[in-house]
Order: structure tokens, then sequence, then C-alpha cells
């Protein structure tokens, strides 16, 4: 049993795209797919819809995805070839309530890739990477506090670096694989992944 974590520095770096590619590109890993979103106040984690309920109920949901319409993230995740897709929704600084629930999940099967940075305050996954866009100056403090656990870097081609107070340094040494819309998981990424769950 192996757990892949697929993390990036903001929104809209990729991370569902390369998910779903890693699931499409190696189908024989028989994959369970998991995505962490957690929501700011006034977002109810039971549906993500507008709320001002301060409800336990409320903090935390976790569900299975079953549609193959491919119109969600984790539903693109089935249509790749995902043999189980769960989503896991939480209040900002909830996760720790759902972990239990998570960790049962993972436990249970072959082999499981989640996006998401926070869930790295949790667990040592068998593998961690990291998309960057040096464009996109946005860097969530989640990002940030475990880019030093990256095993390898998913770097957007071209570009000056936007960051501010960010550092590499910690990852200089990573491998790198590039990355573009359109070309979110190169054969080189494959091979990489493919090694590391043989270890």
């Amino acid at each position: 049993m192996a757990v892949i974590v697929v993390g990036g520095h903001s929104r809209n770096v990729g991370k569902t795209s390369i998910v779903a590619g890693l699931i499409a590109a190696m189908p024989e890993v028989r994959w369970t797919a998991m995505k962490i979103t957690q929501y700011g106040h006034g977002i109810c984690s039971a549906d993500g819809a507008p709320c001002d309920c301060a409800t336990p109920d409320h903090s935390l949901a976790v569900t299975e995805e079953h549609s193959r319409e491919g119109d969600t993230d984790t539903s693109r995740f089935l249509v790749a070839g995902a043999e189980q897709v769960y989503w896991v929704r939480t209040r900002q600084g909830y996760l720790a309530e759902a972990m239990p629930r998570v960790r049962q999940i993972l436990a249970s099967a072959a082999n499981s890739i989640v996006e998401s940075n926070s869930i790295m305050r949790f667990i040592r996954p068998d593998l961690y990477l990291a998309a960057l866009d040096p464009g996109n100056e946005d860097f969530k403090d989640s990002a940030r506090h475990v880019l030093d656990r990256a095993d390898a870097l998913l770097l957007h081609s071209g570009g000056a670096t936007a960051w501010q107070d960010v550092s590499l340094k910690p990852v200089r040494n990573r491998p790198v694989f590039h990355i573009s819309p359109g070309q979110w998981v190169p054969g080189d990424l494959v091979a990489f992944v493919r090694e590391r769950l043989k270890e």
C-alpha cells in the first residue's frame, strides 16, 4: 500500500489535472483517490454552500463520489480510472476532526492518491509532489510549511518568479518535472512515480 500526495502553492496550478493524469497513466495501481477541501468562514462543509451555521455537524463531511460525468474534480478522478474516490470537506482548521475517517479510507486502499497540502500535517506519505507556478504570486501558508518535504517539484514552464519571501533552497536538489496545461503528466514523471511505488 502506498500513499501519494499532490499539493501545490495555490489554486489553479494543475493539482487536479496531475492527479487525474497519474491515475490514467497507471491504471494497474488500483487507485483510491481523495480530494481535501477546507472552507473559510461562511461556507458550509456539508455541501459547500454559503451559510452561517456553526453546528458540529456542519464542520466536516466525507462523501464517496459516484458520478462519472467528469463535471467535478472528484468525478474526473473516477473517469480517469480510480476505483474509489472521496471528497473530504472541512471548515478551515478542522481537518484533524476528519482524520480518523481519512486514515480508515487510506488503510483500506490498495494505493491512494490525495490532492491536498493540509494532510501533510497529519501523515507521512510515500511520495509528496508539489506543483509550483512561478507566475502565480499567491503562496499558501499550508504549502510553504511543507515545501521542504516535497520529493519532487512539478514546475510550470516560463515566466519570471512572482513570489516574494519564498525560498526554494530547501528543495534545490529534488527532481524537477516541467509541466504545462495539456502536459500535466510527462512521461518522466510517470516513470519516477512508478519507480517510487516499487520501493
